[in-house]
């Protein structure tokens, strides 16, 4: 079954939420962003967080140092690169760290793709390409690039409860990851991640 990732939260609630709708990943942004949050107030919702749901953090261009602070502090599980990160920076990310990365890219073609998912990251996240702007727009991209053997790809880019079903069905992705498609108003609206969850459920 494909999982789940729920990302921008910034609130108790939210944690609250996810908790009882277990989620398997959920993402706090690190990076420049209305849903940024500091390492202390991460560190708060963390200790709230049901065990079994996995943490990834959200930078961009970040300095190594301040990612592998909040690795070893146990705050982040998962580390997710949305920059310039290139294949030297993961190289050197993963000598220092075991825990497992996420390289997002904006591919415009099925070779950038490619090129994506030959980088030394455990997982490739697929967001919509927009100048100047390093994701989230909240609108889908061209799925028809994605490559049939999906099983290291996180799609993402204006997904909703409305277009996850056809997602699954056209990329077969390992996860689905979802922020303003489950918003009202810039935060997160339990009754659309709720009926998100539902349309993935729906597929199996």
């Amino acid at each position: 079954m494909t999982k789940v990732k729920i990302c921008g939260l910034r609130r108790e609630e939210d944690i609250l939420m996810v908790n009882r709708y277990h989620t398997d990943y959920i993402g706090f942004v690190f990076a420049k962003s209305k849903r940024k949050i500091t390492k202390e107030e991460a560190g708060r919702l963390k200790k709230m967080l049901d065990k079994n749901i996995k943490v990834a953090g959200v930078f961009v261009n970040a300095s190594s140092e301040d990612i592998l602070e909040l690795c070893r502090e146990n705050i982040i599980d998962i580390i997710q690169l949305h920059g310039e990160e290139d294949e030297d920076y993961i190289r050197k990310l993963k000598k220092r760290l075991s825990n497992p990365i996420i390289k997002a890219i904006r591919p415009r073609t099925e070779e950038d793709i490619k090129k994506g998912l030959a980088l030394p990251s455990d997982y490739l996240l697929l967001d919509t390409y927009s100048s100047g702007q390093y994701g989230g727009t909240g609108k889908p991209f061209d799925w028809s690039i994605v490559p049939k053997e999906a099983e290291r790809i996180f799609l993402a880019g204006g997904l909703s409860a409305d277009n996850v079903g056809k997602a699954i069905l056209t990329c077969h992705p390992f996860c689905v990851d979802v922020s303003s498609g489950v918003e009202t108003d810039g935060f997160k609206d339990e009754a659309k991640v709720k009926a998100f969850l539902e349309a993935v459920k729906a597929k199996y």
